[in-house]
């Protein structure tokens, strides 16, 4: 299936939910809320399946809002919501973030090998029905 790139439209929901990872002990993920955290689709190490096992909570910091998304291994990801049009941004680190339109209503977000499939509102598409 092709995908379409449409990092210059688009606008995420103020509550989606995106992602950044960090291994090591050099950076502690941010202290989170647990009742924040919810569960999303990942896709990591190159995995070509997505499985629910990631979790994602939200903070609102100085710069908007920051989502750390974290992995059953302990490594995280942390991205931002940007308002500029292009979803979101690494938070940090050298990584670019790689917004794709996965289906109505969800975008998947690469960076490097790990992928995370997150609920989005796309310029020009209609919300799905529920």
């Amino acid at each position: 299936m092709a995908r379409r790139y449409f990092s210059a439209i688009l606008i995420l929901v103020p509550l989606s939910l995106a992602a950044c990872h960090r291994q090591g002990n050099d950076s502690e993920a941010p202290a989170g809320d647990a009742a924040n955290a919810t569960q999303i689709d990942c896709a990591l190490h190159g995995s070509a399946e997505f499985d629910s096992h990631c979790t994602v909570e939200r903070t609102v910091s100085g710069d908007g809002l920051l989502l750390v998304v974290h992995h059953p291994d302990g490594g995280f990801r942390r991205l931002l919501v940007t308002t500029d049009g292009r979803g979101v941004i690494t938070a940090d680190g050298a990584e670019q973030a790689v917004v794709t339109v996965a289906d109505p209503g969800k975008i998947d977000v690469a960076v490097e090998q790990d992928r995370y499939r997150l609920p989005a509102t796309v310029k020009g598409q209609a919300l799905p029905q529920r």
